[in-house]
């Protein structure tokens, strides 16, 4: 090596150049060529013996190179500078359009908890969207608005109402209400199915409560959606409706921020194409036609209207590729479905127009709007696949009602209710819509005192005897019960909690909160009861009774077969009267009966419809407890099931013969959550096949391991669902 020489700079140059040998050879010596050919005389000269150029060729390269980079950096820079200036002239035209046009919502909402309306203040963004000042905005902000206040583009406060309001789609359409007469510039929509992935958009709204303000990015994602294995918990709710049900967001990343909600996604054209909604790193809008549909509607007829079939429904298996048609998964009991014959595992193909393709997630919000849009009371081909033959069966579409119903506060009971909808009734597995459905109950409130007391979700049904229908009877009833009285006057209260039946006596009124030191009714026999405690026996005019009333019967016991009801008054057993008056006295009858063996029969005496009767009923066995239940674990999908109990049966509702593994733990992170089985579940079937118990879990899962099955398709009941799970292991690990 010579003298003077670094060899790690000499290593450090050959390496650079050696990295631009490939730009030199198929770019730049080109572009000598022609630089060079511009002077006269000069050419490519032949490079020495060495390989190398010689020492003023290499100069001379060098500096074409380098004047080359320079011009390429001056062009590209002036490209951007072109680009850019071109960009912020059509934002700034976007902005001074829409800006007149944008609003803060400052909103005053009413939640309801603890058996009280609550109020809290919210603030959000809106877009008006005629000049007689409707604006547009979302229902998780406005939605529970009790007042509205709207500020203006130039600082101006205006008081605002709601109009109308969708959970469905998030979507609330709100009227300004200015002093005198007013016209108000607004914005219109643009065609956002034709917004395309890179486009250009800006985020107007309000974030943080600030002041208006604007954001750039372009759309990231035209079909954005929660994924299935986000779980339950993870679905966008508002009112009991799931928002992915219809909506298909749009995903962008101009920066949005709490307060941004109900803000215009706009074009650079000025234009409203998205409404924003949702922030999960990337920003999710609503799409502006569908906004727009729906705003339309409020703005006509102050809601929106939409058929409904009452099935749920899933993309087919994974499996089944080459089909078309959509799973369904379930159907409601008593609704058009139900009606026109459609089962759960049928696979829908038409619905009175083309094929019906939902092989995927993405795919569902479009076929949710088919069905939303079918004409309502008007008949309609629903064409199934059924055990592979194809069934046309006549389908009535009727109207879609809301899930959750208005809640209200009714200061005097100390609780929130609200009225029962048709999916709200089936969910608490109830065949009627009368009666009214408590909500929250105030600690130490009317309800709250009651013995027993009042809960989230009992259902009020008679007051004083007469029949409760809705919450307007129980308000029009307590108004009766509480003219020109300055104290609480008691009533006597029937109520549901679940399959039981309770009394209670409220003493309705304005009153003091308390401490309710409330105490939980427990006992159990082939019935369940409570005790007859003075308030309720002097309400019925019989001071002097003492004793229980049965609140339920359960199902293919001794006790329904010797007659007992729930509603009937137990007062001896044995010829042994009862002395139970109040909860304290809560274990007499067990305490009677334990004395007993099985099988032995006791006579009880009994008061129904006012008149004393015998009845003699053999005591049984008590039911095998849930934890005494038979157990399957696998280890391989990591969840465990047990036999169905009686007191599972009891406490589903399910007949007497319910076959079935019950889930009763899931492993975080296993291929069975992953599938979501969850807790609670109850497998019916694996792959095709019924299963009657744990046992027969084991013996299918077992063959199903020998065999390793790619896929696995489980059916289980999940409340008053079924659903197909499919479990995808991976046998290798």
């Amino acid at each position: 090596m010579s003298k003077g020489r670094n060899p790690g700079a000499w290593r450090y140059f050959s390496f650079l150049f050696g990295l631009l040998e490939p730009i030199r050879r198929i770019i730049l010596v080109p572009v000598l060529k022609r630089a060079e050919a511009r002077v006269p005389g000069r050419g490519v000269q032949a490079a020495s013996t060495t390989g190398l150029p010689e020492r003023s060729d290499l100069s001379r390269r060098l500096f074409l190179m380098a004047a080359l980079i320079v011009s390429t950096f001056e062009s590209v820079s002036a490209k951007n500078e072109d680009v850019s200036s071109r960009l912020r002239s059509q934002v700034d035209a976007a902005i001074a359009r829409v800006r007149p046009a944008l609003v803060r919502i400052r909103v005053v909402s009413a939640e309801f908890a603890e058996g009280r309306e609550v109020k809290m203040q919210e603030v959000g963004s809106g877009a008006i969207i005629t000049k007689d000042g409707y604006l547009i905005t979302n229902h998780h902000v406005a939605g529970h608005a009790a007042r509205m206040f709207c500020t203006l583009w130039n600082r101006e406060e205006i008081e605002a109402e709601l109009v109308g309001t969708d959970p469905l789609t998030d979507i609330s359409i709100v009227k300004l209400k200015p002093d005198g007469p007013r016209e108000f510039t607004a914005v219109s929509f643009g065609d956002s199915s034709r917004m395309r992935v890179g486009d250009y958009v800006l985020a107007m709204g309000s974030p943080m409560a600030l002041s208006q303000s604007v954001t750039l990015g372009i759309i990231s994602n035209t079909e954005m959606i929660m994924p299935r294995f986000f779980g339950p918990l993870a679905r966008f709710r508002l009112d009991g409706e799931d928002v992915g049900t219809l909506v298909r967001w749009i995903g962008h990343d101009a920066a949005i921020y709490g307060g941004n909600s109900g803000g215009p996604l706009v074009n650079l054209r000025g234009d409203i194409i998205g409404i924003n909604e949702i922030s999960f790193g990337l920003g999710g809008a609503i799409p502006g036609n569908l906004a727009k549909s729906v705003a339309e509607q409020i703005m006509s007829r102050g809601k929106v209207q939409r058929s409904w079939l009452g099935i749920d429904v899933q993309p087919l298996f994974k499996h089944a590729k080459g089909e078309h048609g959509v799973l369904i998964s379930g159907v409601l009991e008593d609704s058009p479905a139900a009606k026109a014959g459609l089962k759960a595992g049928d696979v829908l193909l038409r619905l009175g127009g083309p094929a019906i393709d939902v092989h995927y997630d993405e795919q569902m919000p479009d076929f949710m709007r088919l069905v939303s849009g079918l004409p309502i009371g008007k008949e309609v081909a629903a064409v199934v696949k059924r055990n592979g033959k194809e069934i046309t069966l006549p389908l009535l579409p009727a109207e879609r009602g809301e899930i959750y119903p208005k809640q209200q506060e009714l200061k005097q009971w100390g609780l929130t209710a609200r009225n029962l909808s048709f999916v709200l009734a089936r969910e608490m597995k109830r065949s009627t819509l009368e009666g009214v459905l408590v909500t929250s109950v105030r600690p130490g409130g009317p309800a709250g005192e009651a013995k027993p007391s009042l809960d989230a979700k009992d259902v009020i049904v008679e007051v004083n005897g007469a029949p409760v229908k809705s919450v307007q009877d129980l308000i029009d009833f307590t108004r009766k019960l509480t003219d020109d009285k300055t104290d609480p006057v008691p009533a006597l209260v029937t109520f549901a909690r679940k399959a039981s039946l309770y009394l209670a006596v409220v003493k309705v009124g304005i009153q003091e909160l308390k401490d309710p030191g409330l105490e939980v009714t427990k006992a159990w026999l082939p019935v369940e009861t409570h005790v007859i405690s003075r308030e309720i026996a002097r309400q019925l005019g019989q001071p002097a009774l003492k004793g229980c009333y049965i609140t339920r019967v359960y199902a293919d016991s001794t006790a329904e077969k010797a007659g007992l009801k729930a509603g009937d008054f137990i007062l001896a057993v044995d010829g042994e009267k009862l002395t139970a008056s109040g909860p304290e006295h809560e274990d007499e009858l067990s305490t009677l009966i334990r004395q007993y063996d099985i099988g032995k029969s006791v006579e009880l005496k009994i008061l129904r419809d006012k008149a004393e009767r015998k009845v003699s009923v053999e005591l049984v066995r008590s039911p095998r407890l849930p934890r005494e239940m038979k157990k399957y674990r696998n280890d391989d999908f990591e969840f465990t099931a047990r036999d169905v109990s009686f007191f599972d049966a009891a406490e589903q509702q399910w007949s007497a013969d319910q076959r079935g593994a019950f889930v009763e733990d899931v492993k975080s992170g296993s291929w069975a959550e992953l599938a979501s089985l969850y807790v609670d579940d109850l497998i019916v079937e694996v792959d095709g096949q019924p299963v009657e118990n744990a046992d027969a879990l084991r013996r299918k899962m077992e063959q199903i391991a020998e065999n390793k099955k790619s896929v696995v398709v489980m059916k289980v009941m999940r409340g008053i669902r079924t659903l197909y799970l499919e479990l995808e292991p991976n046998w290798k690990n």
